[in-house]
């Protein structure tokens, strides 16, 4: 992780989208629900929000996922979500993010 990036271990229960979302919200210095356009890209225009969700969500019999994460870039970080719900960020160093 690059220094200075920002590290958000979400509960259980929160969806993976909205902890991205309060996570990349908190490292800007402002409400969640200020991340919106114009000045933020919405997340469903990197990613759907649902699968991502359901990515990780306990399977149909219950049992949890076994591991893995997803990462993609958001708002000029490059975001990583983990199966145990962590969300973690590093600043972009790619001119097109």
């Amino acid at each position: 992780m690059v220094e200075g990036g920002d590290r958000s271990d979400a509960q259980p229960a929160k969806p993976p989208s909205q902890a991205v979302i309060e996570t990349v919200a908190d490292a800007e210095g402002i409400e969640s629900v200020d991340l919106a356009p114009p000045q933020y890209e919405p997340l469903h225009a990197v990613i759907d929000p649902a699968a991502l969700d359901e990515l990780f969500a306990e399977r149909s019999n219950g049992a949890t996922r076994p591991g893995g994460t997803v990462s993609f870039p958001f708002c000029g970080y490059h975001v990583t979500v983990g199966y145990d719900g962590t969300v973690t960020l590093e600043e972009s160093t790619d001119l097109a993010d």
